[in-house]
């Protein structure tokens, strides 16, 4: 697998295979994002789904999971809703 430099992690990260969403996002993902910093966004993004109750079938919450997957890879970040708490997972 081709290595890149990561928006989140720097140099020498493993790439993506494929852009994982359609367009200019898309392809900006698959040229800077590393498939850690992708699986990273997978977690948030259901986090977001879940904390927020929203459908990703609905346009606009399609919309809004779109602005925040660009926030979160190439602007201030996205953050978790307010009071939202992680739950501690013991090993």
């Amino acid at each position: 697998m081709p290595l890149i430099t990561c928006v989140r992690y720097g140099a020498n990260q493993e790439s993506l295979a494929r852009a994982p969403y359609p367009g200019e996002l898309g392809l900006r993902i698959l040229n800077g994002v590393s498939k850690k910093a992708w699986a990273d966004w997978l977690k948030h993004q259901t986090m977001l789904i879940n904390e927020n109750r929203i459908s990703p079938i609905d346009p606009e919450s399609r919309k809004f999971l779109e602005r925040e997957m660009d926030k979160f890879f190439f602007g201030e970040g996205s953050t978790a809703p307010q009071g939202f708490t992680p739950i501690e997972h013991k090993d």
